[in-house]
């Protein structure tokens, strides 16, 4: 059994995962290794397998964090959705954040996905999940607006939930490689019409 990190033990891992994210986002887990990771964050071997058994173990580790960190981000603004004008700030947070990377690097867990899912199982069933995770903060905002009357009862959330996903990740991957922000806001714009196409009539 693994004896529980001290507070210390715990800020390193977590330093030593953050490093590695940024590394794995900027150039790809193939192209990242371990002695890369420990001379970033100044870290020995013994040290960095500590924590991490391998490079598999670390790359787990990455996706669980840019998961947290795309899951909280989008609850920031899902989390209390409760209108059609939440869902568009919503929408306007994806658009904007993309043009905030400056039009390179993708949707890191996309990314990751891209990379990763046919080359490891272990790894493709965690992004499976994680992309599981995101669509489900959507759907739990979606559900609270049919709750309130905002939406049709003949609305799928789910499905519509895990297409909104869909958008925003072939959005981002065309924008990306035009370098033009417009693929995204088109797919952005598009999944929120069919949502508006939902409204309830009392609304």
């Amino acid at each position: 059994m693994n004896r529980p990190l001290t507070p210390r033990g715990a800020a390193t891992k977590r330093r030593i995962v953050a490093a590695a994210a940024e590394l794995v986002y900027a150039r790809g887990a193939e192209h990242v290794s371990l002695d890369e990771v420990m001379d970033i964050t100044n870290t020995s071997k013994s040290q960095l397998y500590h924590y991490f058994a391998n490079k598999e173990a670390l790359v787990r580790e990455v996706i669980a964090l840019q998961t947290s960190r795309i899951v909280e981000a989008n609850a920031a603004y899902l989390g209390a959705l409760d209108s059609f004008t939440a869902l568009r700030a919503w929408g306007d947070m994806i658009v904007a954040a993309y043009r905030a990377s400056g039009g390179v690097g993708g949707c890191p867990v996309g990314s990751l996905a891209n990379e990763l899912s046919t080359r490891s199982e272990d790894a493709r069933l965690l992004l499976k999940q994680s992309f599981s995770t995101w669509a489900t903060v959507i759907a739990n905002g979606l559900r609270r607006m049919l709750q309130d009357g905002q939406l049709r009862p003949d609305i799928d959330v789910d499905g519509v939930a895990i297409a909104m996903v869909a958008a925003v990740q072939g959005g981002i991957l065309l924008a990306k490689t035009a370098r033009d922000a417009r693929s995204l806001e088109c797919a952005v714009d598009m999944a929120l019409a069919y949502v508006e196409r939902h409204r309830s009539c009392r609304t």
